[in-house]
């Protein structure tokens, strides 16, 4: 008689993977239960079955996070890569006739923030779909998707401007003044800021935040990328303005303790070409989930 697949071998839930592997990216049981939708307890409950079933602890508490130990680190990729493998399966059913182009625009610095992981992830549920990706400043992707250029586009947006009302917003986060840690250049004056070109909404918050405040400021360093900013700010050469989520070290965040006035928020905003169909309704879709995940993420 053929032996059945995996006879005799205890099967893990999937819902215990997609626990485990949110725990080992956030650090913090407490952020993947508002993630998952769990509350704390259940999401211990989970891993403790996990650990029950194979016989090894998965992760190892430090203060208020945890860490993976060698085991969790050995299991880590095989759990990616069966939650992976789910999202292709199921996904060949749920979109087999979702196929085609999608023209998107997002800013310079989404490159490295954001895309790697919707791309990757809408790949896997919507491998008949390419996306044609164009990087561009807001200004600029806001008047391509209107010429008809562009299916859909994501762009930053300060609070009740035109931009910020032309679209949906995905997504709303501070915008933080950032220097290096045990840096001087906040001490100076005029202040030296590091910003985006003309035309860039973060640029603009932070001018219109300095005059309201009446703090001497100069335009010291000019960087299209947000990675010719940060360079300013290693440096110690200048301040800049940045989402509190990107703040690591050895940057820091600046406040009111060294005279700097409190920005203000700025939003996400995404629009869809009045053309678009059905690859881009779905490329939308998968969008706007995924910065309501990161936004679970953020208020964790």
């Amino acid at each position: 008689m053929q032996k059945l697949p995996g006879a005799g071998i205890p099967l893990i839930d999937l819902e215990l993977y997609r626990t485990f592997v949110v725990i080992a990216e956030t650090s913090s049981f407490s952020k993947a239960s508002e993630l998952i939708g769990r509350t704390p307890s259940a999401v211990s409950m989970q891993i403790k079955k996990l650990e029950t079933i194979l016989g090894v602890s998965v992760f190892a508490r430090e203060g208020r996070s945890v860490r993976l130990t060698p085991e969790g680190e050995a299991l880590l990729g095989y759990a990616r890569r069966i939650l992976m493998l789910n999202e292709e399966a199921v996904g060949l059913f749920l979109y087999p006739d979702v196929e085609g182009e999608v023209r998107f625009g997002a800013p310079s610095d989404f490159g490295t923030r954001f895309l790697p992981n919707i791309l990757s992830r809408f790949a896997r549920s919507h491998p008949g779909v390419n996306v044609d990706v164009h990087l561009d400043g807001s200004p600029m992707l806001d008047e391509k998707i209107r010429k008809g250029e562009l299916d859909l586009a994501l762009f930053t947006a300060r609070p009740d401007t035109g931009l910020a009302k032309g679209g949906e917003i995905v997504f709303t986060e501070p915008l933080v003044w950032v220097g290096l840690e045990g840096g001087i250049a906040y001490e100076r004056d005029p202040l030296p800021l590091a910003v985006s070109t003309p035309g860039c909404p973060w640029r603009r918050a932070a001018r219109i935040a300095l005059d309201d405040a009446q703090k001497p400021y100069r335009i010291s360093y000019t960087s299209f990328h947000s990675a010719g900013q940060e360079a300013a700010l290693l440096a110690d050469l200048a301040v800049a303005p940045f989402p509190a989520s990107v703040v690591v070290s050895p940057m820091q965040v600046l406040d009111a303790r060294h005279g700097l006035p409190e920005i203000g928020d700025y939003h996400i905003v995404m629009r869809e070409s009045g053309k678009a169909g059905k690859a881009t309704h779905a490329f939308a879709e998968h969008v706007e989930e995924f910065f309501k995940e990161l936004g679970l993420g953020v208020q964790a």
